[in-house]
């Protein structure tokens, strides 16, 4: 039988990931995993980890979270793992004995190493007699001489092979393909690890995922169509995401998606750990820019005084050196500043990418205006959008600089500003979710 009952749940946040989709994940599956501790709960994320992150769990010695590429449903995910396997010198009378004692079809092959070298099935031994109906009389002869050879002697070598990370859907045409109706999963080494039938492909197994500080496809894993969201925490606008199924979907207009973590935990009667608690205290800090953020709230001044206190750390002194670790590490590239915190939104049948960069050095940013200026050119012609705009935010000016290409009316409309060669100051700007993304969508 299929072992996809014992995968682990997966915890994950958004494309592009932020510390507050990081520290989230982190956070809340070990909440989870302290709840359900039959279950395994694993936090991950969907691509480099930002510097802030790194120093916050560095600091805390928490592991970083696997890069997690897709939610396809894979071979090791639907295969009957553990085959059983004999060695290549054994007698064809052991080989018979194993596959009547086990009622099995198929026998993997190994070699000294244990490496795989073919399979043994039922219609090896039928082909052998059928040929005995040839010459009757010699038929029990024939077949005790059989029974003695080896089992490398007559094995079939000609089977489909298949990495146990391979898509299942694309692994689907190998088996389909097959006279012999199966596959073998081998593992880098070359040793069986399993078997991929007709049967185990029509089991249909699914990933089961919970989603953390997004709910939009757009900005999911891919392969999240396939897989089973079981869960999905967020602070953000809902999105298009749809479950077969009623599932815990908690949505709060707080300024972190880790306040709703933290939330949770207390709404669970867990107490906080220091270390947990710092790891959401560096979430909040971070998505709330210090709490100056219009979208931090009441809840969260409260949720960070707990952490703080918690964690033994004083929150601002603590922010400044979040901050401090990812200025320290930002990629000043135009590339970096355009792309590292990016999102597309849908608006009819167009779309836009709005990203934020936040600083404290606006004006060697600004240097940089007429390239960054040209790359979101480039990008808007590349992609379609109806245009692109960055928010280089400074967070002691509390206000960001607009640099936008493409078409800016919509931009000028939402914001009642005059883009000059595409660009203009606009002061107490500090949040896309709150501040930005809504007036353009709203349009």
């Amino acid at each position: 039988m299929s072992e996809q009952n014992h995968e682990p749940v997966i915890v994950v946040g958004h494309r592009n990931p932020d510390n507050d989709s990081i520290c989230s994940a982190v956070g809340y599956a070990h909440l989870k995993t302290l709840l359900d501790p039959s279950t395994a709960y694993v936090a991950m994320r969907l691509g480099p980890m930002p510097h802030e992150s790194s120093y916050v769990l560095d600091r805390f010695g928490i592991p970083y979270p696997p890069v997690l590429t897709h939610v396809h449903s894979r071979v090791c995910d639907a295969m009957t793992p553990h085959p059983l396997q004999i060695a290549k010198d054994a007698t064809m009378r052991e080989a018979g004995e194993m596959l009547r004692r086990h009622n099995i079809r198929t026998l993997v092959v190994r070699d000294e190493a244990g490496h795989y070298c073919g399979i043994i099935d039922t219609t090896t031994f039928a082909n052998l007699y059928l040929a005995e109906l040839d010459d009757a009389a010699a038929a029990a002869q024939t077949r005790f001489a059989t029974l003695a050879q080896p089992v490398s002697a007559f094995l079939t070598t000609d089977a489909p092979t298949l990495d146990a990370e391979d898509i299942l859907n694309e692994a689907r045409e190998t088996v389909l393909a097959s006279s012999l109706r199966q596959a073998v999963v081998l593992d880098g080494e070359g040793c069986a690890i399993g078997i991929l039938t007709r049967t185990d492909l029509a089991r249909s197994p699914r990933r089961r995922v919970i989603l953390v500080d997004h709910n939009e496809s757009s900005q999911a894993v891919s392969g999240i169509l396939e897989a089973d969201v079981v869960e999905m925490v967020d602070h953000h606008r809902i999105g298009d995401i749809q479950t077969a199924t009623p599932i815990p979907f908690i949505n709060l207009p707080l300024g972190s998606t880790a306040s709703i973590v933290a939330s949770e935990y207390e709404r669970n009667g867990v107490a906080f750990e220091p270390t947990y608690a710092a790891i959401l205290l560096a979430a909040l800090l971070t998505d709330t820019v210090l709490l100056k953020s219009p979208t931090t709230t009441a809840r969260d001044h409260e949720l960070a005084e707990t952490l703080s206190r918690t964690a033994g750390l004083d929150a601002q002194t603590f922010g400044r050196e979040l901050f401090e670790a990812r200025f320290a590490g930002q990629d000043g590239s135009v590339e970096g500043i355009v792309l590292a915190d990016s999102k597309v939104y849908q608006r009819g049948d167009t779309s836009f990418m709005v990203s934020q960069f936040e600083t404290v050095n606006m004006d060697g940013i600004l240097a940089q205006e007429r390239e960054i200026a040209r790359f979101l050119d480039e990008l808007v012609h590349r992609k379609g959008y109806e245009f692109a705009l960055v928010l280089i935010t400074d967070i002691m000016k509390e206000g960001s600089q607009f640099i936008t290409a493409g078409s800016p009316q919509l931009v000028e409309r939402s914001f009642n500003i005059h883009l000059v060669d595409g660009s203009a100051w606009v002061p107490g700007i500090l949040s896309r979710k709150k501040q930005v993304a809504p007036r353009l969508l709203d349009q």
